[in-house]
């Protein structure tokens, strides 16, 4: 009996063809092979639930098929990457993009990207050129070094400048310095990938320029220093400085290099917190080589930009590798505009997303508050109350780990509606809005808010708030 109930409701699902012929579908515009795949996927779907349970009645007409069948194509044809609002406070947030880019920037990519470019082109001698020159002077402007060259991230950039000097050779790092890196990648194994042999030197809290000396051979070919901007040790500790490690160097003609990480080509002189060193500084001190994003605290595209000595950013640029981590016409152009706003430093503050959400007035940040309070209006719901606290926002992005930015923070606290399920609903909203969750409240930071957003964000709390009307 169950069997043939069964067998009857599957003879009864409509075929492939009758679907794809509905005015609404045809109608859809939607590209007849995706049509196809969500057909397929809504009727598959509806056999397992029949064999699974043979007396199910969910409603299998057709009206109701082509409506989920649509609802399927659409999504298929709808992007995965989608901008996000971040209400996190976390500036520079490597789950989100890290770093926004600046209009200018973005306006070069547009311009650069729908059109023909010089990207090896020299329009000066008609003759083939390099796409390293287009940024090469701005980044020697900015770190006082004698040449530079990007590649597609920080990673790769320690990788190639590596692999180039100390392949099959020995790589001499502190064992305070072996840092972890985003998504569990790590300093250790991007020096194992490069072909290079690394040799831990000192303790993890106490190194010493002495235990650096010990450990030097025939074999050494690269001492590496590695800025832990993404976690401090404190108390008992101690590192050789910048200076000792060049001495050293000199002395035994091995080149020195340091990787900043997240590094800044400005000091950004944040209140009451330690400055971060500038890729400046590491060249004035002597390094040979200095590695750092472009991504983070420069609040560009991503990049990995090795600066240095003349002679061996040429020899970086001869390395093979170096063609399978070179940046496109669309970073290139990104990069450029991104340095060219650095040459007047009040404009960079202004322009640059990042630097600007890191030194923003709190006189804004009330404004942004007071302005989501009154797009929201007095909600009457039984879901959640509105609450205003101060709190910290973090840069983010593995820099100044131990920095906290007094904020503003537009609180959700729990009433009908928990905490868990008023994220979900946030998060899955369009645009989807992520907050922090903090003792069972709902936080936003307005810090990392745009002012184009507050209008988004209030209709996605007033349209969370119309489920407990």
């Amino acid at each position: 009996m169950i069997k043939s109930i069964s067998q009857k409701k599957l003879k009864n699902i409509p075929a492939v063809s009758r679907i794809l012929n509905e005015s609404t579908i045809v109608e859809s515009g939607l590209p007849k092979s995706v049509l196809i795949a969500a057909i397929k996927q809504t009727l598959d779907e509806i056999r397992e639930k029949i064999g699974s349970n043979p007396m199910y009645d969910n409603e299998f007409s057709l009206p109701v098929i082509v409506k989920t069948v649509l609802l399927k194509a659409n999504k298929i044809c709808s992007p995965n990457l989608v901008r996000v609002i971040n209400a996190t406070g976390v500036i520079i947030h490597t789950n989100l993009g890290r770093s926004p880019m600046a209009d200018e920037a973005i306006d070069a990519v547009v311009d650069i990207a729908s059109n023909y470019s010089n990207l090896e082109y020299n329009l000066y001698e008609g003759t083939r050129g390099s796409r390293h020159s287009h940024i090469e002077g701005m980044l020697c402007e900015f770190t006082g070094a004698e040449a530079a060259v990007a590649v597609n991230n920080n990673a790769a950039a320690v990788l190639l400048a590596v692999n180039t000097f100390a392949k099959d050779r020995d790589v001499l790092i502190s064992r305070g310095q072996l840092v972890e890196i985003g998504g569990a990648f790590r300093i250790p194994d991007v020096i194992a990938c490069s072909g290079a042999h690394m040799v831990e030197v000192g303790t993890t809290n106490k190194t010493r320029i002495e235990d650096y000396e010990s450990a030097i051979s025939p074999r050494t070919s690269l001492l590496l220093k590695v800025h832990t901007s993404n976690y401090q040790i404190l108390g008992f500790t101690s590192q050789p400085s910048l200076e000792e490690l060049v001495s050293l160097g000199n002395n035994y003609n091995i080149p020195v290099m340091e990787d900043l990480g997240s590094g800044s080509i400005i000091d950004l002189k944040l209140p009451g917190t330690k400055s971060e060193p500038t890729a400046k500084e590491i060249i004035s001190a002597g390094a040979d080589m200095v590695t750092f994003s472009g991504d983070k605290l420069l609040g560009g595209p991503q990049a990995g930009i090795i600066a240095g000595r003349k002679d061996f950013i040429e020899k970086i640029k001869k390395n093979p590798l170096s063609r399978a981590m070179r940046i496109d016409k669309m970073t290139l152009a990104a990069m450029w505009a991104t340095l060219n706003i650095y040459r007047d430093f009040r404009n960079a503050v202004k322009k640059i997303p990042i630097l600007n959400m890191l030194l923003l007035d709190k006189a804004v940040l009330d404004k942004r508050i007071n302005r989501l309070k009154r797009k929201i209006g007095r909600l009457d719901t039984k879901a959640f109350k509105i609450r205003i606290e101060n709190g910290f926002s973090k840069p983010g992005g593995g820099a100044l780990p131990l920095t906290e930015i007094p904020t503003k923070l537009f609180c959700l606290v729990p009433e009908k509606m928990s905490a868990n399920a008023m994220e979900k609903y946030l998060r899955q909203y369009d645009p989807p809005v992520i907050v922090r969750l903090d003792n069972e409240c709902i936080l936003m930071d307005m810090r990392t808010v745009k002012d184009s957003e507050i209008p988004l964000l209030a209709e996605a709390v007033s349209a969370m708030s119309a489920l407990y009307q």
